[in-house]
């Protein structure tokens, strides 16, 4: 058997949804995996340079184990990644591996699994659905897990809309980021976020854009993410005198999430190419699909 999967790059949290509203952006990795008479693997794009991963890589590891478990034998493939998302940039890289990973291990297996049997499985590997769900199922997803499933919402998102990037030229760890928010939270704190996430989900499926200003607002995780990385705060602050519909972090960082309309892209993108001048700026549609098997 021989086969490709293509799959998208998440934004994750979106400001109030943390941990639970992310979407896809048309910014893709694809694996090509065959049978063949030795293990081998090549590495093309982000990670091409890492020797690391070629010898420690979580794709196969998962891929692996999986495709043991369901064919009841192990096998030998070859498999070469064209990676197009940055690693640790808050692009969903992680969740991007644990899926394809999941979903080609069901196909080389020849077993038929739907794309809610390969979100519950990344559950084990990823236990927030904010980046997976989206992976999963392309569009804008609002999803909680209840007893290791997880229960996701999906809206298609127009061609009207664009997503721009800001992608700085160094990471920050996911793990890292998330040691630095308090264990606890006050009740007013609570309900801002909760009421915002509610309205940004209610704006997204209503495609009532002007009001994800208000509703992309968030107390809980993002100032303490930046302080990392103060520049960021500027990167916001831009965008959204610029026109943009919302602006935020995207994930734990380092990268920065900005939602548009064709209207101000340009003007957007401009803007802040000016500003940072050694950060990577990019236009991106939305992914409404997900991961796509191709054989």
């Amino acid at each position: 058997m021989n086969f490709s999967i293509k799959i998208p790059a998440t934004s994750a949290n979106l400001g109030p949804g943390f941990d639970s509203l992310g979407l896809a952006i048309a910014l893709y990795n694809r694996v090509s995996i065959k049978h063949s008479s030795y293990h081998s693997i090549s590495i093309k794009g982000e990670g091409s340079e890492n020797v690391r991963l070629k010898k420690n890589n979580l794709f196969v590891s998962i891929f692996n184990d999986i495709y043991q478990e369901l064919a009841g034998q192990k096998g030998t493939f070859r498999f070469e990644f064209f990676n197009s998302i940055p690693f640790a940039r808050g692009l969903g890289s992680s969740s991007a591996v644990i899926v394809s990973a999941i979903a080609s291990a069901y196909e080389m297996a020849d077993i038929k699994a739907n794309k809610q049997t390969v979100l519950n499985k990344a559950l084990v590997y990823e236990p927030h659905p904010d980046n997976i769900a989206p992976a999963v199922y392309g569009g804008f997803v609002s999803s909680v897990v209840e007893d290791s499933r997880v229960y996701s919402l999906k809206k298609e998102l127009p061609q009207s809309i664009k997503a721009i990037m800001v992608i700085p030229d160094k990471s920050m760890s996911t793990s890292y980021s998330r040691s630095k928010l308090p264990k606890n939270f006050t009740m007013q704190n609570t309900v801002y976020n909760i009421s915002r996430a509610s309205l940004l989900s209610s704006a997204f499926f209503s495609e009532n854009w002007e009001m994800l200003r208000v509703a992309s607002k968030d107390c809980i995780h993002q100032d303490r993410r930046m302080i990392a990385m103060p520049e960021l705060q500027e990167v916001q602050k831009i965008a959204l005198k610029n026109g943009a519909f919302m602006s935020t972090l995207s994930g734990s960082g380092s990268s920065f999430f900005t939602l548009c309309g064709e209207k101000n892209m340009k003007k957007i993108e401009e803007a802040l190419r000016k500003k940072f001048l050694n950060f990577r700026v990019e236009i991106y549609d939305f992914d409404n699909v997900g991961y796509i098997i191709e054989k």
